[in-house]
């Protein structure tokens, strides 16, 4: 076998040999294929034998070399109208078998500055020619034209049953594995839009298929973030390649690059931790400048995808404060909301956005605002000028809440009573019956959280406004619903209920897990009588259960006490704050008139014996006793 192979070489490059000086180039690269063709097919069927030249072999290679450059491709490349291109085919110019197809991706540009001109050219005669001598000549077009006359197509607007345009995709189909991957990155780029909404669904899958078996093939950065952008959201698998070719080009990356991964990460809501690390690792190590845009889009799309890395969050405020003056209020609002999201409490940035609002009040619209407002409200951030701003939010939001859409007048309300700025014209709009059964027998996530947050600011309007008569949600609106309490236990949920177990020694002592009225759930209550010794829970009153079991009031100098646990996600990133939520679910507790026991994460998790966890338990206890003698 391996003496037959070496003599049909030997016979191939003497032929070769003899054609070589009459051949141009091109010609020589196209007789190499032609030689590895032969060799392939000699060496895969034994029954086949070399008869005839190579010169017939070459003649009949379908890889026609590209012709010099003639007159007829000047006049297509300088025409400016699609006129002067029509008239091309009449004019008694050669065309090879580029120049159809050339002539319809040049029609397609001129067109893309008046898509009104499409319709009637789709209808000229001279046009349908062209797409039929393009139809004829499809065999013999180039690799490049080829995919471009399929994006010009579809920029035409051409029938999805059109003969031509089915044509030119099954011909791409044809030859999809001969196409480099620079011409079906060019595919997913331009075309892929078209495909998955109004054309061949065929083609596109088999697109992906081929980008995922050959991802190896990527070279360049902008291939590899195009292809990402365009259609990694259409192939889980696809997309997993694709993050894996990121990690290998990161140290290519610009920031443009950078912020295009970020983005498209964002939009796919895919949180690929080892390329938000890499990421992250060159946006602090590389001293490259970032534009105002880049700014806001790695903000937007870190807070999206809830990605903490103090050194990037540190640069990226750090770099926004010294644009401050440059940026409009819409860019101000959603750059808060984005560190809002981030959990990044960045004070003199923060100061800066609400100085930002007032120093443009009159440029301020209403839904730039209740951005602000709503992420002041999840950090707890009151600005140094707190009087001014919130007067602007009230001027501005006052006489336009009820126009807002309910479940965003609900979160403004709910941000105001966070911040402690509600007044009784706010909670009154959303509490009455009009607006809040709307929400009274939501299934869905979002209608859930809305009432949660309906059950706060009544809670706010009983607890923390005096002088506030009504209306209310009703009894039945208030009692805890089975979604509240049944939620997954997490280890310091699970840890902290067998202390307290082991603490009380009887289930009379104290409950755990208590719902309560104002849409908070305590993880223990318990009662102490004047000397500190625990009571018999269930024997009295509990205004704050919707549903109060005992009827006996409290003796004198009994102390009703509340513990709440406090997550690592709880707090500002970095910090020992709580989020504006749990501050405002601590201020409710107190003044339903318990004695607050906080248990915080960073000081639970010092803890490593179970006496350990009983003596800060009772320690805790005996602190919050303390200071409310204190007082």
């Amino acid at each position: 076998m391996a003496v037959r192979l070496v003599k049909r070489c030997t016979c191939l490059l003497r032929e070769a040999a003899h054609l070589a000086p009459a051949m141009a180039p091109t010609g020589r690269l196209r007789l190499a294929r032609v030689a590895h063709k032969t060799l392939t097919s000699s060496a895969t069927s034994p029954s086949s034998h070399f008869s005839g030249s190579l010169t017939e072999l070459v003649e009949k290679e379908v890889f026609t070399p590209y012709p010099e450059k003639q007159e007829v491709d000047q006049l297509i490349e300088k025409a400016t109208s699609p006129e002067e291109l029509l008239e091309l085919l009449g004019s008694g110019h050669h065309l090879h078998h580029n120049h159809a197809a050339l002539i319809v991706i040049q029609l397609s540009r001129l067109l893309s500055e008046k898509p009104e001109d499409k319709a009637s050219l789709i209808q000229d005669a001279r046009f349908q020619k062209l797409l039929h001598l393009a139809n004829s000549q499809i065999t013999s077009v180039w690799h490049g034209t080829l995919v471009k006359l399929l994006r010009s197509l579809y920029a035409l607007a051409l029938p999805r049953d059109s003969k031509v345009l089915q044509s030119v995709e099954q011909e791409i189909r044809w030859r999809m594995r001969r196409l480099s991957y620079k011409h079906l990155a060019f595919l997913a780029e331009s075309c892929a839009t078209s495909m998955q909404k109004e054309y061949s669904q065929e083609l596109l899958a088999e697109l992906l298929m081929h980008l995922e078996r050959r991802w190896t093939e990527i070279e360049d950065a902008r291939t590899l973030v195009a292809i990402m952008m365009k259609v990694g959201h259409l192939s889980e698998s696809l997309m997993n390649r694709l993050e894996d070719k990121c990690l290998e080009l990161v140290e290519q990356f610009g920031p443009n690059e950078l912020r295009k991964v970020l983005v498209t990460l964002a939009a796919q809501s895919r949180r690929s931790v080892p390329l938000l690390r890499a990421i992250s690792y060159h946006l602090v190590q590389k001293p490259f400048p970032l534009t105002k845009s880049v700014l806001l889009d790695l903000a937007y799309a870190y807070g999206k995808l809830s990605f903490h890395q103090t050194q990037v969050s540190q640069r990226l405020a750090a770099d926004l404060l010294s644009l401050m003056p440059s940026l409009t209020p819409s860019e101000v609002a959603h750059c808060a909301k984005s560190f809002a999201f981030l959990k990044w409490l960045h004070l003199p940035l923060f100061e800066a956005f609400a100085q930002h609002i007032l120093n443009r009040a009159q440029d301020t619209i209403l839904p730039h605002l209740c951005n602000m407002l709503l992420a002041f409200a999840r950090l707890n951030f009151h600005p140094e000028q707190e009087d001014q701003f919130f007067s602007l939010v009230h001027e501005k939001v006052g006489s336009a809440l009820t126009g807002l859409e309910p479940a965003l007048q609900v979160d403004v309300v709910w941000a105001l009573c966070v911040l402690q700025q509600a007044r009784e014209e706010d909670l009154r709009a959303v509490l009455c019956p009009e607006f809040h059964t709307q929400f009274l027998g939501g299934e869905s996530p979002k209608d859930q959280s809305t009432f949660q947050k309906l059950l706060h600011i009544n809670a706010t309007a009983q607890l923390e406004h005096p002088e506030y008569t009504g209306p209310f949600l009703p009894a039945s609106a208030v009692a805890p619903r089975p979604s509240v309490v049944d939620k997954k236990v997490t280890p310091l949920q699970k840890e902290l209920q067998e202390s307290l177990k082991g603490l009380l020694g009887s289930t009379d002592r104290g409950s755990l897990e208590v719902a309560t009225q104002y849409g908070w759930v305590l993880d223990a209550e318990v009662l102490l009588d004047a000397d500190g010794q625990f009571l018999p829970l269930r024997d009295f009153v509990a205004p704050h259960l919707a549903q109060p079991a005992g009827s006996q009031p409290l003796p004198p100098g009994a102390k009703r006490l509340a513990f709440l646990r406090w997550e690592f996600p709880n707090f500002n990133s970095r910090s020992k704050d709580l989020l504006g939520r749990f501050v405002l679910a601590r201020r409710h507790v107190l003044a339903a008139g318990f004695l607050v026991v906080d248990v915080p994460y960073y000081e639970w998790l010092e803890l490593k014996s179970e006496w350990q966890k009983a003596a800060y338990l009772k320690d805790k206890i005996r602190k919050a006793v303390a200071e409310e003698l204190a007082k």
